[in-house]
């Protein structure tokens, strides 16, 4: 567990939803992390099950205490990509819970996969936790290239759309007192710079409604990720640390990955494991620490290049490494002593 007074670095789970829980926590407790963001996949996290038993909540729990692991927010980024998604089609198929795809009809699938993301805020609730990370999905992801083109009514209908799916969500959250972390990703309805700002205004910038800050994706679109963190200072309600490499400009790489799968020497750039790409970090813990950011640090691993216990093992000493207390006082306070 974090010490007083330290930010807790924890380890999101969602790329090792093939490992048993226990045997996952066993690892993390041994690499030093203080805590799990717990993704709902795999055996980690049941929402349909904690919801109905808390019986399973304890026993969760009580694995966590075991290996000296907290929790301070869990992850519904797959069902959360079905609330919005159009179309809806086998890609959803293989990352939703059955319960969630049902028969998969469409329109079916937006409404249960709405119904699971209001359970997550009860199962939060019920873990202790008050925040949960992930993404929106959109209807208008479809249109970025702009051709063939649309009208601005059908973008503004996107957002529309949006607004009208989570608010009901976001009056769940409300009641049981957690908040939502959107990752600012591409295919979700907020993706970039001005779409977070249309996306807080579609939904009249309810505070339940905040960002999880992950520069991974924001990196290769070109973003300042560090000026992000200022620039919407107020709703950033966690933090997923992933890295990106871009690799050096030859006129051949695009941003968009050329259809090249990841580790492609080909590709313009890549998901690397935190601290080997491009991410400013020391600069990125320095402005969150000027917004008086003060939840966990979650490292998230990806990268085609190095085994995966391997990364997060290094990545938690270098990211601990960065999260030096502040000063007590002004660093010139002393002068006004002669």
């Amino acid at each position: 567990m974090a010490d007083q007074g330290r930010l807790p670095v924890t380890l999101f789970t969602g790329q090792w939803a093939d490992m048993p829980f226990e045997e996952l926590c066993a690892k993390a407790a041994a690499w030093g992390y203080d805590g799990l963001e717990i993704a709902a996949s795999g055996d980690h996290l049941d929402l349909r099950r904690a919801d109905e038993d808390d019986a399973y909540v304890q026993e969760r729990l009580e694995i966590l205490k075991r290996h000296g692991l907290g929790v301070w927010a869990i992850s519904h980024h797959l069902g959360g990509q079905a609330v919005c998604d159009d179309p809806i089609d086998f890609r959803h198929r293989a990352i939703l819970r059955d319960y969630v795809w049902g028969d998969g009809d469409e329109e079916g699938v937006r409404r249960r996969a709405a119904e699971d993301m209001q359970r997550a805020a009860r199962v939060a609730r019920k873990l202790g936790v008050d925040t949960i990370v992930g993404f929106t999905g959109s209807s208008i992801w479809k249109y970025v290239a702009m051709f063939p083109p649309v009208g601005q009514d059908v973008i503004d209908a996107g957002y529309e759309d949006f607004a009208a799916r989570w608010k009901p969500i976001l009056d769940v959250f409300d009641a049981e007192g957690v908040r939502f972390a959107h990752e600012v990703h591409p295919s979700e309805i907020a993706y970039d710079h001005w779409t977070t700002v249309r996306a807080l205004e579609a939904i009249d910038h309810r505070a339940a409604f905040g960002l999880n800050w992950d520069p991974s994706h924001m990196a290769w679109q070109g973003i300042d990720t560090v000026g992000f963190i200022s620039d919407f200072a107020d709703r950033i309600y966690h933090v997923d640390c992933k890295d990106t490499r871009i690799r050096a400009a030859s006129g051949r790489q695009g941003i968009l990955g050329s259809h090249l799968p990841w580790g492609d020497p080909r590709r313009g750039w890549d998901f690397v494991s935190t601290g080997h790409g491009d991410i400013p970090w020391e600069d990125a813990f320095r402005a969150l620490s000027s917004i008086g950011y003060a939840g966990p640090i979650s490292i998230e691993w990806e990268d085609a290049g190095m085994d995966r216990e391997h990364g997060a093992a290094e990545a938690v000493g270098r990211i601990r490494d960065m999260l030096w207390p502040l000063p007590a006082t002004a660093f010139d306070a002393a002068f006004s002593n002669q």
